[in-house]
Formats: C-alpha cells, sequence, structure tokens
C-alpha cells in the first residue's frame, strides 16, 4: 500500500554553468509529494498516519527550504537535485518509495532512490 502526503513552500535558487533564464535568481512555490511504503496495520487500519509523515517532512524538509535561497543548502538547486536532498533528508525515518517535485504547475520530477 503506498500513501502519499503533499507539501508546499516556497524557496529562491538560481542555476551556476546554465544559459538559459535560471542562471538569475528568482523563486519557486515548490509542491513536494512524498509517497511512503506499507502494510496495512491491523488495529490501527493505517500504513501510517499522515501526522507522522508530516512531521519528518516537515523537520528535515520544509523548515530547511521554506523561504530559503536553496543555493546555500544545494550546490546547484534543481528539481532532481531537490529530491535527492530530501530523500537522503527524510529516508531514515520513513520507508520512502518515491518522491515528486512540481518546480511548476506543469513540470516536476519523480525520484525513487535509485
Amino acid at each position: 500500500m503506498l500513501i502519499t502526503k503533499k507539501f508546499i513552500f516556497d524557496s529562491a535558487h538560481k542555476l551556476k554553468n546554465y544559459k538559459g533564464k535560471c542562471k538569475n535568481l528568482h523563486g519557486h512555490t515548490y509542491v513536494l509529494y512524498v509517497t511512503v511504503d506499507g502494510k496495512i496495520n491491523k488495529k490501527s487500519g493505517m500504513v501510517m498516519d499522515f501526522s507522522e509523515i508530516k512531521k519528518v517532512v516537515e523537520r528535515r524538509v520544509i523548515v530547511i527550504l521554506d523561504h530559503n535561497y536553496i543555493n546555500k543548502i544545494i550546490k546547484q538547486p534543481t528539481a532532481e537535485n531537490i529530491s535527492v536532498w530530501a530523500w537522503n533528508q527524510i529516508k531514515k525515518y520513513l520507508k520512502v518509495y518515491k518522491i515528486e517535485l512540481w518546480e511548476t504547475p506543469d513540470s516536476f520530477v519523480t525520484y525513487y532512490g535509485k
């Protein structure tokens, strides 16, 4: 069973060694989906309480990135690299199946931890 929690945060970044307009300082309202894999617990009827996912992701990812300059945290903060960073921040605490990071309403990356 897969369960997913959605998070929204705003951050600024710029891309180094890039010739497009993203070389300039700009911001995004990111949408992050964290999907956890597990079995349904017979007692609770849940894989995991959504509030537990929220607690981990808020503490390990959102508080760090929200309203921050991501270049201070991730050297080349592409959506791909932000996804890998987020995965590494939470993998110790959650059985993460995948992460989706939406950079714009029509552009996103999916990371499966490989």
